[in-house]
């Protein structure tokens, strides 16, 4: 077969679902571990689907080198790279099918990324040896197949050159920026320990370690202040009812206790009973922020887990693409279809509630994006999911549903009670129309209502109370906090900014999932930066440069224009770092190794008294005793994941507990000790 019509999918799971969606009778072969797909599309051509498995081409030194900066890159097959060697067989797979197509169609994700991956397959494989081919883009949003269809017929001629030279300008920028600081980072470090030393930041990297950073300044310089609350606690209506003094924080000792003396053993007067009405607006559609944000303060979800499992709910094409930063679901999306298939599923009964409206218009959030709408349920029904995909596809459509629904109401009532001359406090609220909560079980408050009271009423005091408390420092940004913070900067794109926060992890700059902390290393890089190469931590630049790639999007900035700016500022920047270059690595010398040793130390060896270690040999890794070889104490570790000590002791066996953190995935503790009895519910444990 010739001349065929090649169409080229993002990952292997996408090329499945457009061949089934085009093709009639698609028959799938499988070549070298590759699967690709041949057959005719309703108008009798002939079609070839294939896939690659992420990006086929990177950007490479031309020549490998430590000096820096260095731009004098290239473009090279991805599978050179050992990390990436299993793209090879994509790469030839579409190499042979390239040689016969007579026409080539981008059909990859439609963002920066996707109009990379297909356009680099377009110009390195498809116009190999100068051949001239034309090129298409279907433009999608879900994998369904009555959109795949209409993106199929529809599909445009050309790439989308906009999307693609700001896609390139990024690639090029976190190169130059990426490679050459930690080029210079190393070589600095190298020059004092007398050894290879990886330490690594990027352009995108170094500003939000300087965010997390400034945060943990502000927590250690930070001096609490004492103050004092007053409260007392009466009993109306058979429930124990507390009231706040009129100022939360009394900051001066003695006024606090004169206000209690003079209120102690006396009753209180209600002298006012306010009550108002409040409307709670339903919420906008998810975005991927957003997304990532709620799915962590429901299920404590890590930003990169919920963009995992919003790109499988994606594939199987139950939910819009997730890589978005709308907030809008514009009227051509197909709604009354979506919600008579969701009548099909458990959320029927919800379902029903909203095609009861008179009008299905969402209550469409400010932030758009020009590619795709915010992320809404196909209809598409679910067959299998696992445990934390069904959590994920609930929430987003449960937020769908309530997107078009009515506003609650709660009545807020508000209680005031003089003791004396001073003023205090209660307040309660109770729901009076449910409205969108009925269909967002996600969203809870508390609700209380004070029965029985009147103005004019006096209440006897059960309990009054002074306590004396201290003003807290900020508090550290969570995983989720971050991201959103990332965005309001706009560091990062939504796609990558929960990569960029992995890689802090993984480079022990910073640690721990709940409450970041930034390392002893992290630290000394953002004060070592700081002084002698302050712009690579700027979120002020970075951010600018990415509203020079949106100018490029837009056609109205060239690529080459802003490469050379950043060529400039990287030049001078460097020229300066260089001349400091030992002073540098002395800095971050003792740093890079407390921190190393601090955080390769697991615990107490419990046959001998040494330190017990991770240690890597050959390849592998596990846990060994500081006294080798006259102890060889030893303990296995799992194959995959970051390992970290707890500091906690196993309460069977009294060994070190760490944890371990897996990409995407929540992480688990574990005892080091294979045999030990709380590892009977090991796979268990593991999975949940």
């Amino acid at each position: 077969m010739k001349n065929y019509r090649l169409i080229i999918a993002e990952k292997p799971s996408a090329a499945k679902k457009i061949a089934n969606a085009l093709l009639k009778q698609a028959k799938a072969i499988k070549e070298n571990g590759v699967t690709y797909y041949i057959g005719k599309d309703e108008k009798g051509e002939n079609v070839v689907i294939a896939s690659t498995a992420g990006h086929l081409f990177t950007l490479d030194e031309k020549k490998r080198s430590k000096e820096y900066p260095n731009f004098d890159v290239v473009w090279k097959p991805a599978f050179k790279k050992r990390k990436a060697s299993f793209l090879k067989k994509f790469y030839e797979v579409l190499k042979k099918l390239a040689k016969n197509a007579g026409e080539y169609v981008i059909a990859t994700d439609l963002d920066i990324e996707g109009e990379v991956i297909g356009y680099n397959i377009y110009r390195f494989i498809c116009k190999e040896d100068g051949r001239e081919i034309k090129v298409f883009r279907m433009c999608y949003s879900t994998l369904t197949k009555q959109e795949l269809l209409k993106a199929y017929r529809k599909r445009k001629e050309g790439y989308i050159k906009g999307l693609a030279e700001a896609g390139l300008t990024r690639h090029y920028l976190d190169f130059y920026y990426g490679v050459n600081i930690s080029k210079a980072l190393s070589s600095s470090l190298e020059n004092v320990l007398e050894r290879y030393a990886l330490l690594s930041s990027g352009r995108v990297q170094g500003p939000t370690l300087a965010i997390l950073a400034k945060r943990e300044e502000e927590i250690a310089k930070f001096k609490p202040k004492p103050y004092w609350q007053l409260s007392f606690s009466s009993l109306i209506g058979g429930q124990t009812i507390r009231f706040q003094f009129e100022k939360d924080k009394i900051w001066d000792k003695k006024k606090a206790e004169t206000i209690y003396k003079s209120c102690k053993g006396k009753n209180a007067v209600i002298t006012k009973i306010e009550k108002t009405k409040q409307i709670i607006k339903a919420p906008h559609p998810f975005d991927l922020t957003t997304l990532q944000t709620e799915a962590y303060r429901v299920f404590g979800f890590t930003p990169a887990k919920t963009q995992k499992l919003a790109q499988s709910l994606y594939l199987q094409a139950l939910i819009s693409y997730p890589r978005t930063s709308s907030q809008q679901l514009p009227p051509t999306i197909d709604f009354i279809n979506i919600l008579r298939n969701l009548k099909k599923t458990k959320f029927a009964s919800l379902v029903n509630k909203v095609l009861e409206l008179e009008e299905l218009k969402p209550n469409n959030g400010k932030k758009v994006d020009p590619a795709h709408p915010a992320i809404h349920p196909t209809g598409e029904i679910p067959e299998k999911l696992t445990k934390d995909e069904e959590k994920l596809y609930s929430l987003i459509v449960h937020r769908f549903l309530a997107t078009f629904y009515k506003n609650a109401v709660r009545e807020r009532m508000k209680v005031t009670a003089k003791i004396d001359k001073y003023k205090f406090f209660a307040s309660c609220f109770k729901i009076l129309e449910k409205g969108w909560l009925a269909l967002y079980p996600f969203y809870k408050f508390e609700e209380q209502e004070i029965r029985g009271i009147e103005e004019g009423q006096e209440i006897k005091i059960r309990q009054l109370l002074l306590e004396e408390k201290e003003t807290k420092p900020p508090k550290r940004y969570s995983q989720a906090s971050i991201v959103k913070e990332m965005e309001r900067l706009n560091l990062g794109t939504k796609a990558t900014r929960a990569i960029i926060l992995d890689t802090l992890y993984q480079r022990k700059y910073i640690e721990g999932y709940k409450q970041i902390k930034v390392t002893n290393l992290g630290m000394q890089v953002v004060k070592t930066l700081s002084k002698y190469a302050a712009q690579f931590l700027s979120p002020e630049l970075t951010a600018r440069f990415e509203e020079e790639m949106q100018k490029i999007e837009e056609m109205k900035k060239e690529r080459v224009s802003v490469l050379e700016e950043a060529k400039k500022l990287l030049i001078e920047t460097f020229s300066k770092f260089k001349e400091r270059e030992v002073d540098i690595g002395r800095e971050l010398a003792s740093s890079f190794e407390k921190t190393r040793d601090g955080l390769r130390e697991i615990g107490t060896c419990n046959k001998c008294g040494g330190k017990l270690r991770i240690i890597r040999f050959k390849g592998k890794r596990f846990i060994g005793c500081s006294n080798y070889p006259s102890c060889n104490n030893a303990f296995p570790l799992p194959k995959k994941g970051i390992i970290e000590k707890t500091g906690k002791t196993c309460e069977y066996c009294n060994l070190p507990k760490i944890r371990v953190v897996r990409k995407g995935k929540r992480p688990y503790e574990m005892c080091i000790n294979p045999n030990c009895k709380s590892k009977q519910n090991w796979k268990n444990k593991k999975e949940s």
